[in-house]
């Protein structure tokens, strides 16, 4: 028997603390959006902020003594529950102005903006007030790029090492660092994270929106949330195609592995050109789109879906523009809507089933399986039928013509295996509480994904507030494990976690 885990506490709460700091923080400018548009809910987001940070600071005030080394146990503790003050915190909002009243609906709310997932449970979104709209694309901002990563770029100001939360929290199978300081990391994935919302919220303004509702769309478009201010999400622009195509370039760039596009404004394109996982990602897409356009075109009606589409530059750009929208929505996980793909025939609705187990790119703030991960089992795969043939052979995975070590492998294929348990499990869960066989795979696949719209019941035009309580909460998790990768919340679960060796 292994002795009982004495775990650095105060550290822990520590970081608690802090992210309850960022939190209020956020919660704060809300309520100042809140009293520019004079929604009348100022003062009850102002002090759900004010509420935030008084704890935030009174637990790293209390906490403030720690011993500053942290292992990679409490990392995962950090990361793990971290999210889920955060969430239990990011709630208070939607309860204190009414928009959400129940608390268990607010929760789940808030752990989908924090996951990126974009489920929600809103049926009238357009008469939500302002302030609480921009704090719910605020938690899909805030969470696209990691609450804990931006906790790390602010670390050396506290005197501590952030290499534990960051392998914790970045996304994807490797954290692949652009600078050797972790920290400097962190701040280049922030700038470009921030640099690109910036920049579609200009586009998205000059094409036609408004203000406000750029800057949501903008917020949920770059953490591939999906989170709209209107009720028929972005096919409300059906008649502004431009709109359309500029989302469609940020989620393609959302979709992609950040230190890409560092490379790119580097001027380092070869090693985007050269990128196995981006080329496999860009071909994915390009061949999905081809056969959701021929389909559309040949035996689907667009009119057939409950969102008007108006066809502004004839039938054949239609087609094109809502297989290419709806083909990376699913494939980065974003959720955003132009049409009900579930009408568009029954060969469509099962391929983009499959599309939410595919995933972005690592090192994007897409949910899903990954690309890289794909591409090393096919590898492998593929090796397997040399080895049977040479079995004294030695035949290795390469990636971007590097080797991959068997335990990476191995680490691929466990968590391929762990995801796929995970999905049949949560799908079962659904079934029980009642839900059809297509409703129950489709939002087990969708929340476990962080896609957002699913199938059946919770299909693309509808929402999740069929759920009852215990499908939100049980949701949530599989959002939340979804999120962080399986390994780093399903570990806690493991007697030997909390057991030295």
């Amino acid at each position: 028997m292994g002795k009982r885990l004495h775990l650095n506490y105060k550290i822990i709460f520590y970081f608690f603390g802090l992210l309850l700091v960022f939190n209020g923080g956020f919660m704060l400018l809300s309520s100042l959006v809140s009293l520019i548009y004079q929604d009348g809910v100022t003062l009850q987001i102002f002090l759900s902020g004010i509420v935030t940070l008084i704890f935030g600071l009174f637990g790293m005030l209390h906490h403030r003594n720690h011993n500053k080394e942290m292992n990679k146990r409490e990392g995962y503790i950090v990361v793990a529950f971290g999210w889920v003050v955060m969430s239990l915190s990011g709630a208070i909002p939607y309860v204190a102005t009414g928009a959400i009243p129940n608390f268990t609906s607010a929760f789940f709310e808030t752990m989908s903006g924090f996951t990126t997932t974009g489920a929600s449970i809103l049926n009238d979104i357009e008469v939500v007030p302002k302030g609480v709209l921009f704090w719910r694309s605020l938690t899909h901002w805030i969470g696209g790029m990691g609450i804990i990563v931006l906790a790390v770029a602010i670390l050396p100001l506290l005197g501590i090492g952030g290499m534990q939360l960051f392998a914790a929290e970045a996304p994807g199978p490797s954290a692949d660092k652009l600078h050797p300081r972790i920290t400097d990391t962190a701040k280049r994935l922030w700038l470009i994270y921030f640099g690109y919302t910036a920049a579609e919220t200009i586009l998205l303004k000059v094409a036609g929106m408004s203000f406000f509702d750029a800057i949501n769309h903008s917020m949920s478009t770059l953490s591939t949330g999906g989170f709209s201010t209107k009720n028929a999400s972005v096919a409300y622009w059906n008649d502004n195609p431009l709109i359309q195509y500029i989302i469609i370039l940020f989620m393609f760039l959302a979709g992609t592995n950040f230190v890409l596009s560092y490379y790119a404004f580097k001027g380092k394109v070869q090693k985007i050109i050269k990128d196995e996982e981006f080329k496999l990602y860009f071909k994915f897409i390009a061949v999905f789109t081809l056969v959701a356009s021929l389909l559309i075109y040949f035996k689907a009606d667009i009119s057939m879906s409950s969102i008007s589409h108006p066809q502004v530059l004839g039938e054949g750009e239609s087609a094109f523009r809502h297989a290419l929208f709806q083909v990376l929505t699913v494939v980065t996980t974003t959720g955003f809507i132009s049409a009900d793909y579930s009408l568009w025939t029954p060969f469509l609705t099962v391929m983009f089933f499959g599309l939410m187990f595919l995933g972005g790119s690592a090192g994007s703030t897409s949910g899903g399986v990954k690309v890289v991960r794909h591409l090393v089992m096919i590898k492998n795969g593929f090796l397997e039928f040399k080895r049977t043939l040479h079995p004294n052979a030695i035949l290795p995975v390469r990636y971007n013509r590097k080797s991959v070590s068997g335990i990476i492998v191995f680490n691929i294929l466990g968590f391929f295996i762990l995801y796929m348990i995970s999905f049949i499990t949560g799908a079962l869960g659904f079934s029980m509480m009642g839900f059809d066989f297509e409703s129950s795979i489709g939002i087990a696949a969708s929340s476990l994904g962080n896609v957002g719209p699913a199938l059946g019941v919770f299909g693309p035009v509808n929402n999740y507030a069929a759920l009852p309580p215990i499908g939100l909460w049980w949701s949530s998790f599989l959002m939340l494990i979804g999120r962080l990768e399986l390994f780093t919340v399903l570990i806690l679960f493991t007697p030997f976690f909390w057991r030295n060796r």
